[in-house]
């Protein structure tokens, strides 16, 4: 990370500064999203971007942006750092007040950061070279508002520790009802019988953009049946194939939940035609 951007200027990182009043350092209140870039290329930049401007509504934040105004950032960043395999972090807060209240006035000058980092290589369809994922099961003590991409994420930040203390990458979460949501940083599908099956989106679980991309190029591009649903506890343990699915991870393949190995071990024939075809389409949805 080499230069950053910062309300209207690309600069070093050490030169970026913020107000400690901004509402984003004293409340996490703001909107932020990742774009994976490869090799100037990004994946799904138009519905990132949407759903980044749906979030901003949705928590009232007043603001002068469009798609065109990221577009030009997002390049700016890619081009200045180098290129190559690049994630973009867009973070928009609320900006800075002049006093620490909860309720916030209409006024305030949003803050907009913006960097690039180093990601891995888009994955393919390689047993020697595609990374697997060992992941626990929780009980879902998130808010109640998953849908939107807030930077407020103390809950996703404390389930994701949750595994890594105990040695593995993710944790699945569940609702009440013994429902699955999605992960502590990712959707969520499973495979049964040849049929691909996720969760029904809801106030609980964000609308990833990697899980709208494999759902739109699976109804296009193949024959294999998809099902958007309740899943639940017993239907995830008892999976041919548990997927996790993000902009970084793409379709990342689950080996273990909890102490159960699944498919015993091995990567699956659906994930295999589903990683194929997300490499082949996945530059398709740039447009705006």
């Amino acid at each position: 990370m080499s230069i950053v951007y910062l309300n209207g200027e690309f600069i070093p990182p050490e030169q970026a500064k913020i107000s400690p009043m901004d509402r984003g350092f004293l409340f996490g209140d703001g909107i932020y999203e990742v774009i994976p870039s490869y090799d100037n290329k990004f994946v799904g930049f138009t519905p990132h971007i949407d759903r980044l401007l749906d979030g901003l509504a949705a928590i009232e934040i007043n603001h002068p942006y469009d798609h065109a105004f990221f577009e030009e950032i997002c390049h700016q960043l890619c081009e200045q750092n180098g290129g190559g395999d690049l994630g973009i972090y867009i973070h928009v807060s609320r900006g800075a007040d002049t006093k620490r209240h909860h309720a916030f006035t209409q006024n305030i000058r949003p803050t907009l950061f913006a960097y690039a980092f180093e990601i891995p290589p888009a994955p393919c369809v390689d047993d020697t070279k595609i990374n697997t994922y060992k992941v626990i099961s929780a009980q879902d003590l998130r808010w109640q508002r998953c849908n939107i991409k807030s930077t407020s994420l103390l809950g996703n930040v404390m389930h994701y520790q949750r595994s890594h203390q105990a040695g593995f990458d993710e944790t699945l979460l569940f609702n009440e009802k013994d429902e699955l949501t999605e992960a502590a940083s990712c959707n969520c599908f499973i495979v049964k019988d040849g049929v691909v099956i996720t969760p029904k989106l809801d106030h609980q679980k964000l609308p990833g953009i990697t899980r709208l991309l494999i759902l739109d190029i699976l109804d296009k591009y193949s024959d294999i049946p998809v099902e958007e649903r309740v899943v639940t506890r017993d239907e995830v343990f008892a999976a041919d194939e548990i997927w996790l699915t993000s902009s970084t991870k793409q379709v990342g393949p689950v080996r273990q939940l909890d102490d159960k190995i699944i498919n015993n071990g091995n990567l699956g024939d659906i994930w295999r035609q589903t990683q194929a075809l997300f490499t082949a389409h996945q530059f398709d949805y740039n447009d705006y």
